[in-house]
């Protein structure tokens, strides 16, 4: 963390000028908050941040002068990345001395999900090449990986929906993205941390729990178990996927989340993520005496799908 911090405040300067000044809440930033965006969301930018939500994962589709636009459905005039997320979350970066809110500490972890009608790989690796571009004309202040060394910017910016995207990045010495991991990746020598810093899974696929009622000791065991195998491999960890129900059954999820020492926990309740945040921060120090091996059942909770197993061991 003290890396990081040190990081974003040698960005000072960086970005020059701006003509446009953002103004500041006073309010702290939620390092553990992620929004997830609706299909409703026109401008879903300053809504997270406002809320102080340090990270948003943003669905685009290829459309035409190689622009990406927020998607998902046919692209609208106007409403690309660059103009909607890009361009307001560097100027507000510039604007604050390479920080997003005074008392930022970790990046603004900024998801790209490329969807679209069209899963034609080479199409999707145009697309990847124009996000490549726009992201260079703002690499002060970016997270970047150089001969295989990470350095935190003000925004790490992660790419999602892309097949074998990950061998496209790898070949890429200097690079300003990222790939998305699972927990398959924990130990594995073609996935490292400088490639695929983030483990992110959907809780659904993971466990069968939806805060209905108490969780099991089992559920709660592997869920620290598994937490702690991440960040022992140098991984931070994002739990998205809760299951839809009533606003008390989530929030029981998300503390349970927070007390394993989840890095970031993403909703498409981002009011209601915020609140809880503010009045439950996520533990930094979860339970010490867990193994960190998770327990796999023989059998699986009713409605939980769960992965076969890893690639490599742990």
């Amino acid at each position: 963390m003290a890396t990081i911090a040190g990081s974003l405040a040698g960005l000072a300067g960086a970005g020059g000028a701006v003509s446009v000044v953002v103004r500041r809440r006073s309010r702290p930033c939620l390092t553990a908050g992620h929004g997830l965006l609706r299909d409703t969301d026109a401008d879903p930018l300053p809504a997270v941040l406002k809320l102080g939500l340090t990270g948003m994962t943003v669905p685009v589709v290829p459309g035409p002068h190689g622009e990406l636009f927020l998607g998902p459905g046919t692209p609208q005039p106007g409403r690309t990345l660059r103009r909607l997320v890009l361009a307001p979350l560097f100027t507000r970066a510039q604007a604050g001395s390479g920080r997003l809110w005074r008392d930022q500490r970790a990046p603004f972890r900024l998801v790209i999900e490329f969807g679209g009608p069209s899963r034609d790989t080479e199409t999707l690796f145009r697309a990847y090449r124009m996000l490549d571009q726009q992201l260079r004309d703002h690499a002060s202040l970016l997270s970047r990986c150089r001969d295989g060394v990470l350095t935190p910017g003000a925004v790490t910016v992660t790419v999602a929906g892309i097949v074998d995207v990950r061998e496209l990045l790898a070949a890429q010495d200097d690079r300003y993205a990222f790939a998305e991991g699972t927990f398959d990746d924990l130990g594995s020598w073609s996935a490292p941390p400088t490639l695929v810093p983030t483990i992110s899974e959907p809780w659904t696929r993971l466990f069968g729990w939806d805060g209905l009622d108490p969780i099991t000791a089992e559920e709660r065991h592997q869920l620290h178990a598994m937490i702690r195998a991440a960040h022992e491999d140098g991984r931070t960890v994002r739990i998205s996927g809760l299951s839809q129900g009533p606003r008390r059954a989530r929030a029981a999820v998300w503390s349970e989340l927070g007390a394993a020492g989840v890095d970031v926990i993403a909703d498409t309740d981002l009011a209601g993520l915020a609140r809880h945040l503010r009045r439950h921060p996520v533990s930094s120090t979860p339970m010490p005496h867990l193994p960190t091996r998770a327990v796999r059942r023989a059998t699986p909770r009713p409605n939980a799908r769960r992965t076969t197993g890893r690639h490599e061991t742990v």
